[in-house]
């Protein structure tokens, strides 16, 4: 029997549930990366374009290519003002089609974890990329509550449910990030902590949008009105409203970088 997958195929969902994440993280993530402006970028796993849109307007890219599994993400990418040069196409990670050393730079944004081997999907980057070229990747820090609704896993958990994980969670760890690009062969590997702070209007603002979650949706929709409210309050519980009533609640991801030798 194959195990659940974690799908993202609505472009409007994702982009009231992690959209605005994504920009958080990567604006952080752009800054520590300080890419020169005309570059020709590759975004794999661009989802709805998020960090697509991110990319193009900070990093002023002479071209960019973005790919996806999800067709439904891609048709939100094409209709984002800020991705009108952006060529979108559907595809896979780990078997990307395009030619060797065609771009200056591939990334993969909070989407590492999702590839079932990713030493392979970091090989296929480092084929893409030109020699010199940068390869670089964060991701949330799954395991050790940096994901944005950890609050939501731990109160499954607490109740003997068992939140869907990617395929690749260990890979969120730094140590593992760190050890695959250089094992990868990667030269100038450097690695650093994003912490990032969403604002909720309060918390009927965080659970909407908590429901939206590919990871957690499905189930929280599956369960029965007792274990519905249960986790509810349970996860209200764990979060804080401030003095004003809004809810500020906090995450944090893993990057890493690397330069293509030759």
């Amino acid at each position: 029997m194959n195990e659940p997958m974690i799908r993202f195929d609505d472009g409007a969902g994702y982009e009231q549930m992690m959209g605005n994440w994504s920009r958080l993280a990567g604006d952080i993530f752009l800054d520590w990366l300080q890419a020169p402006a005309g570059l020709h970028w590759l975004d794999i796993g661009c989802g709805n374009g998020a960090f697509t849109e991110t990319l193009i307007e900070r990093c002023a890219p002479s071209a960019i290519s973005g790919i996806d599994p999800s067709e439904g993400q891609l048709l939100y990418a094409r209709q984002r003002p800020g991705c009108r040069m952006a060529e979108f196409q559907q595809g896979d990670a780990m078997s990307l089609p395009y030619g060797n050393a065609g771009f200056d730079a591939a990334v993969m944004a909070l989407v590492l974890f999702f590839v079932p081997e990713p030493a392979k999907g970091l090989a296929e980057m480092m084929r893409v990329v030109r020699p010199g070229g940068t390869v670089s990747a964060y991701v949330w820090d799954l395991l050790e509550g940096g994901f944005p609704l950890a609050a939501v896993q731990e109160q499954m958990r607490a109740m003997g449910m068992t939140p869907m994980l990617p395929p690749s969670p260990e890979i969120s760890r730094m140590q593992a990030l760190q050890q695959t690009w250089t094992a990868a062969g990667l030269l100038s590997v450097q690695t650093t902590v994003i912490n990032v702070q969403r604002t909720f209007s309060g918390f009927d603002d965080y659970w909407s949008t908590a429901l939206l979650g590919s990871s957690v949706g499905p189930a929280i929709k599956a369960m029965s009105a007792n274990d519905f409210e249960t986790l509810r309050s349970g996860v209200q519980q764990r979060l804080q409203l401030q003095a004003d009533g809004h809810m500020v609640v906090s995450a944090r991801a893993h990057a890493v970088t690397g330069r293509v030798p030759g």
